[in-house]
Order: C-alpha cells, then sequence, then structure tokens
C-alpha cells in the first residue's frame, strides 16, 4: 500500500484551492478565485477575501474529491498554508483544515506558500534534482533560491527583491497603463502587438558593483510611469510599454537566474510563480538555458497561480520524508520567511520551522 492521500489547502490570498495527492501524483484539484471581486477596487481587499474563502472553502474541497474520484474519508493527511499571505484569508484555510483534520483524525501539517510553488513542479515534472535553481516570480516575491532536499533542507536564499517583486511592478504600470488588474494578464496580451525594443527601460541591479542575486523593480515601475506620464495629451502607445517592460523583467530575471546555476554549478533551473506563467518570462528561460546547456522546468500554467495541489505536494513530501505533524496550537504568519518547506507557526506568534 502506498502513501496516504493528502489533501491541501491553499487560501493565502485571492484563491481557495484545494488538491489531492499521493506518492508524487496529481489526483484532482479546484480553485475558486475572488479576482472579479477584486478587479473594481484595483487590487485584492482583505476582508473580502477572507469572506470569500468562507463562501468557496466547502465546495471547492468537494470539487477536488469528485474530480479525483474520492471520498473525504479516503485522506490520510491534510497539509495547509500557514504562511505568508493575508492574515484573514490564511486563518479560515486553517480553521477549515483543522476541522477536516481533527473530524477524520489524520496528521496536520503546516506549509510555507513559497515552497508550495517550488512543489507544483514535481506534480508535472517528478522530484527536484538535488541541487536545483528555483526562481519564485509572483506578486508578492522574487526570490532566487538554491534547494537541495525540500522536504528536509533548509532553503537557501542566494536573492530576494530589495522592493517591489515582478508582479506588483506589472500591477502597478499596467493601472498606469490603463489596463485592468490584474496586471500581469493584462501587460502580456498588449505586449503581443508591442515592440519589445520601443523603449529602453532600466533593467535594475544589472551593475558590475550591485548584488549579482538581487531584485529591484520599484526603479523600472517608476521608469515606466514617467514614460507614460511623458505622453500627456497624446495618445499612450500601450503595446509598446507592455512589451519593452515586460521585456525588462524577463531580461533581468533569466539573466540572474543562469548567471547563478552558472556559479554554483547547478544544471537545473525551476521557474515557478503566477508570473511564471508569462509568455516572455517562459521564452527567454528556454533560450537562455538552451544556450547556456542547461535543463528548464516551468510548471503548466494551470500550477503556476496559487492552488491547493501545490500546498498537497509539500505535505506528500513531508509525509514520505517522515516529517513531524503540526502541533494542535499551530496557528499563521503572514510574513513568514522561507527557510523550510514545512511552517508550524505558535498560537503565541512565534514562528517555528519544522525539520
Amino acid at each position: 500500500m502506498g502513501s496516504p492521500i493528502v489533501l491541501g489547502i491553499e487560501s493565502s490570498c485571492d484563491e481557495t484551492g484545494a488538491g489531492l495527492v499521493r506518492d508524487g501524483k496529481l489526483l484532482g484539484h479546484a480553485v475558486a478565485s475572488s479576482m472579479d471581486e477584486h478587479a473594481r477596487f484595483g487590487g485584492v481587499v482583505p476582508e473580502i477575501a477572507a469572506r470569500a474563502h468562507v463562501h468557496a472553502f466547502d465546495p471547492v474541497v468537494r470539487q477536488a474529491l469528485d474530480e479525483a474520484g474520492l471520498r473525504l474519508s479516503d485522506v490520510g493527511a491534510v497539509a495547509v498554508t500557514t504562511g505568508p499571505g493575508l492574515s484573514g484569508a490564511l486563518q479560515v484555510g486553517l480553521a477549515g483544515a483543522k476541522g477536516i483534520a481533527y473530524a477524520l483524525d489524520v496528521p496536520l501539517y503546516g506549509v510555507h506558500h513559497l515552497a508550495g510553488h517550488v512543489a507544483a513542479d514535481t506534480l508535472e515534472h517528478g522530484p527536484l534534482p538535488d541541487p536545483c535553481m528555483v526562481l519564485i516570480v509572483s506578486g508578492g516575491h522574487t526570490s532566487l533560491l538554491l534547494v537541495r532536499d525540500l522536504a528536509r533542507d533548509p532553503i537557501a536564499h542566494l536573492g530576494d527583491t530589495l522592493d517591489d517583486a515582478a508582479g506588483e511592478c506589472f500591477d502597478k504600470v499596467a493601472r498606469v497603463f490603463g489596463l485592468p488588474y490584474p496586471g500581469g494578464p493584462a501587460i502580456d496580451r498588449a505586449a503581443r502587438d508591442g515592440n519589445p525594443r520601443a523603449v529602453a527601460f532600466p533593467r535594475p541591479l544589472t551593475g558590475p558593483r550591485d548584488d549579482p542575486y538581487a531584485f529591484s523593480f520599484s526603479g523600472l515601475k517608476t521608469a515606466a510611469a514617467r514614460w507614460a506620464e511623458g505622453h500627456a495629451g497624446r495618445e499612450l502607445p500601450v503595446a509598446d510599454g507592455a512589451a519593452s517592460l515586460q521585456e525588462a523583467v524577463a531580461d533581468v530575471l533569466t539573466r540572474k537566474a543562469v548567471a547563478a546555476c552558472a556559479e554554483y554549478g547547478v544544471g537545473t533551473l525551476v521557474v515557478v510563480g503566477g508570473v511564471a506563467a508569462n509568455s516572455r518570462v517562459r521564452s527567454l528561460a528556454e533560450e537562455r538555458c538552451r544556450e547556456a546547456g542547461l535543463t528548464l522546468r516551468v510548471p503548466p500554467l494551470r500550477l503556476c497561480t496559487d492552488n491547493g495541489a501545490m500546498i498537497a505536494a509539500v505535505g506528500d513530501l513531508l509525509v514520505r520524508a517522515g516529517a513531524e505533524p503540526a502541533p494542535l496550537n499551530m496557528s499563521i504568519d503572514p510574513s513568514a520567511p522561507l527557510e523550510y518547506a514545512a511552517l508550524h507557526p505558535l498560537a503565541a506568534g512565534e514562528a517555528v520551522a519544522a525539520r
């Protein structure tokens, strides 16, 4: 008999996700998004997100079970995102996960949201090589990581964003360009008709004296806003601006990631997170990895954005690694740093990353 079926719950932002994984295989998953409710505000409203999770939790879990052809009683362990994320949203997911784990009398595991993004790739391409280089690019995070055994080893940060993350840059510039929220997909669509060399946007932190693996997109965001302001009274060439912005972001991300692979002698680059769905980030990563002789792994689009399958994937790895389940008083940590895949914060607020 194989490992237990792991139910994963994700509720860190505006997607309610449930997924079922056993022995590295995705059995079924479902996602409900409250994005449309936030769009008119130009960004995620925490109270609306939390309320949407309450309404979506049960239907999403049921839909994932139905897709997998399973009953709730078939679940042998529960994994849930405990941070980082919106406090109210995380609390909804944790409360629901605790209720299911208690009712079924099965172990519960707290999972770091970003580790979930890393594990998402295993559901498509199998176990991660040890070591591998991971580039996480999302709305709130941009990090370059050296990953060994995701379930057991600490995660080494080679570089993180110093200010705006790549996805945050897309969202903010899209608003300036008059494009809808969320900005990442809107920029990607607009860029299809634009010239990526039309605007000479800067490539932040790429000078010889800069931190080689840190990221900063605040200056790029400002440069794009100033460029748009320079067209006051004239029609803004949105397609060219979007294509040029997208090219600058993709250039910086892939340049640093490939350089890190070379410096650390790593042969595989894994690109994950919501911005990994961007068409130019994917195509430029493919081009540069091919030239450098690297293997590139990127999850399918459905697993790039937040989902419960990626949390179940981490839970499955933890179960098979013999990791200790979470304590009963596990809480959340909305600003948890990524140190280990398992994240079991205590109710008193002291975050403890379980090894």
